[in-house]
C-alpha cells in the first residue's frame, strides 16, 4: 500500500477539516460561493447596523464592551471603538437581536450572525485585511457550520441543547482561523478551545422573561475570536476536537453524526450559496403563516376586525412557536413576538406588513393585534406536505362565512425563492436607517456597492468606520 494511501487512512475528520480550512483560499473559492459570502456580509452588518438603534437589550454588552477600553473595532451603528472581544460580544449580541438575520434551511443554523463580527473585529484589529480574504474565511466559516449542523443523527435537542448558537460558535472560530492564517494543527487548536467555552441550554427556549434568546450570538461570538486567539499564539488543544471519544459529537450527539456530510465536496460545495435571507424581522418559522396572511388579505380584501378563526397548521419543528399558546399569542417580550405564528401572523393582518418597528412596546400592547392573535390556533400536522419549519398551511375562517385557505411549501427568501437583488439592497438601506447614528440612503448605497464589491477592496476594516 503506498504512503499516501496509508496517511489517508489515518486522517480524521477532525484533520481533513483543519487542512481544508487552512489552505482555503480566494482563487480556490467557486463563484457561487463568492456571491453568497458578498450576500451574507450585507445583510448581516445592516441587520446589526438595525439592531443597534432597536434593541435595547444588547446594550448592557456593549456597555461591557466599552469599560474593557477604546480600541479599534467599530460596534456597528454608533460611535463607539472597542477592544477586539469587545467588538464581536457586543456586535454578536446585535447579530441575532431584530432575528432579520439570515438562516439555513436545511439544519438548525443560523451560521453567520457569530462568524461576521468575528471577522470583522480581525480585520479591524489585525489589519489591513483585504476583500478577498475576509470574503474566503467569510465563505470557509458559514459552511462549516451549515456542514456540522447537516451531520447531525442525534437532535442537540435531545440532550437539552440549543443548537444554532453552538454551531455557529465552531463556523465563527474556523472563519477566523481561516483569515489569521493558521496552520491545519492550529486549526485543531482553535476548534477544540472553542469547544471549551460553548455552551447554550435549551431553557432559552422556556423561560418566559428572559431576552437571552435575543442576544445570543455574543457568547458564541467572543469564544470564537478568544479561541482563535489562543490558538495562534499556540495553546494547544485536541488532537480530535470534533469526533473524539468526548469531542464536539459525543457530547452534543450522543456520537451520532456523518462524517461524510463533514466532508463530500468539501472546497467544492460551499453551503453558504444555499442561504435563505429574510424579508420579515422575526423567526424563519413564522414567515409561511406571515406569507399566507398576506396574500389571503390581498387576494380577498378583508381586515383583521373580519377574522372569526384561523387555524395554523404547523410542524413537529414549528410547536416551539405555538406552545405555550397563552404565551405565544400574548407574549410578554420582543423576541417571543419573533418566536410566535399567532402574534406575527395577528400583526401581519393588523398592520398589513411585518417590518422592523413593528416590535416595540405599543404592537407588544396592542389590543387590536391582541385579540386577533386570541383567535390563532395551531393544528399538529405529523406528516406535512411542506418543507419541515419553513412551510405551514393556514385556514381562515371569516365572520361572514367564507374559508380561506392556504399553503407555502417553503417560505420567500429561500434560496428556491430568493430576494431579489433590488429587495437585498433596499432592505440594507432600511436597516441602517435604524442604527443608533442612522445612515443616510446614500451613505448607505455607496456602503452596499462596497460590500457587493468587497473582493475589490484592500482594507475590509476601513469601510466599517
Amino acid at each position: 500500500m503506498a504512503c499516501s494511501q496509508v496517511r489517508a487512512m489515518m486522517e480524521t475528520v477532525s484533520d481533513i477539516l483543519a487542512a481544508h480550512i487552512a489552505s482555503a483560499t480566494w482563487d480556490s473559492l467557486p463563484e457561487p460561493a463568492r456571491d453568497g459570502a458578498r450576500r451574507v456580509l450585507l445583510d448581516a452588518t445592516g441587520v446589526i447596523f438595525a439592531a443597534s438603534g432597536l434593541s435595547p437589550e444588547a446594550a448592557p454588552f456593549i456597555t461591557l464592551a466599552r469599560a474593557n477600553g477604546p480600541g479599534p473595532c467599530a460596534i456597528l451603528g454608533t460611535t463607539q471603538r472597542v477592544q477586539p472581544l469587545g467588538a464581536a460580544l457586543a456586535n454578536g449580541a446585535l447579530a441575532h437581536a431584530v432575528d432579520y438575520e439570515d438562516a439555513f434551511d436545511l439544519a438548525p443554523a443560523h451560521p453567520n450572525a457569530s462568524l461576521v463580527p468575528v471577522l470583522l473585529a480581525l480585520a479591524q484589529s489585525q489589519g489591513p485585511v483585504d476583500g478577498q480574504r475576509f470574503l474566503t474565511a467569510l465563505a470557509v466559516g458559514g459552511d462549516l457550520a451549515c456542514r456540522i449542523a447537516l451531520s447531525l443523527r442525534q437532535p442537540m435537542e435531545q440532550g437539552g441543547w440549543y443548537p444554532p448558537p453552538i454551531v455557529a460558535a465552531f463556523g465563527a472560530v474556523a472563519g477566523a482561523a481561516n483569515l489569521l492564517g493558521l496552520s491545519p494543527e492550529q486549526v485543531k487548536d482553535a476548534l477544540s478551545l472553542v469547544l471549551c467555552q460553548v455552551t447554550m441550554p435549551g431553557e432559552i427556549k422556556y423561560s418566559q422573561r428572559t431576552v437571552l434568546r435575543a442576544v445570543r450570538e455574543a457568547f458564541p461570538a467572543q469564544a470564537a475570536l478568544t479561541a482563535a486567539l489562543l490558538a495562534r499564539d499556540g495553546v494547544a488543544g485536541f488532537e480530535t476536537p470534533l469526533e473524539g471519544k468526548a469531542g464536539f459529537f459525543a457530547l452534543y450527539a450522543g456520537g451520532q453524526f456523518d462524517p461524510a456530510d463533514l466532508t463530500d465536496g468539501l472546497g467544492r460545495h460551499y453551503w453558504g450559496a444555499e442561504l435563505t435571507f429574510k424579508p420579515w424581522p422575526s423567526c424563519r418559522g413564522t414567515h409561511p403563516f406571515i406569507e399566507m396572511a398576506l396574500d389571503l388579505q390581498a387576494a380577498h380584501g378583508f381586515a383583521a376586525a373580519d377574522v372569526a378563526r384561523i387555524a395554523v397548521h404547523v410542524d413537529d419543528v414549528q410547536a416551539m412557536l405555538v406552545e405555550p399558546l397563552a404565551r405565544k399569542q400574548a407574549p410578554a417580550v420582543v423576541i417571543d413576538a419573533k418566536f410566535s405564528i399567532p402574534f406575527t401572523t395577528a400583526l401581519a393582518l393588523v398592520r398589513g406588513g411585518v417590518k422592523l418597528d413593528d416590535f416595540g412596546p405599543q404592537s407588544l400592547g396592542d389590543t387590536q393585534i391582541l385579540a386577533l392573535a386570541a383567535k390563532i390556533a395551531p393544528v399538529a400536522d405529523a406528516a406535512p406536505a411542506w418543507a419541515r419549519g419553513v412551510g405551514g398551511a393556514m385556514a381562515i375562517d371569516l365572520a361572514d362565512g367564507r374559508s380561506l385557505r392556504a399553503q407555502v411549501d417553503n417560505a420567500l427568501g429561500c434560496p428556491a425563492r430568493p430576494l431579489s437583488d433590488a429587495a437585498q439592497r433596499a432592505k440594507f438601506i432600511d436597516c441602517l436607517s435604524r442604527a443608533a447614528r442612522p445612515v443616510a440612503q446614500r451613505e448607505a448605497e455607496v456602503l452596499a456597492q462596497a460590500i457587493l464589491t468587497l473582493d475589490q477592496s484592500a482594507d475590509v476594516g476601513a469601510l466599517f468606520g
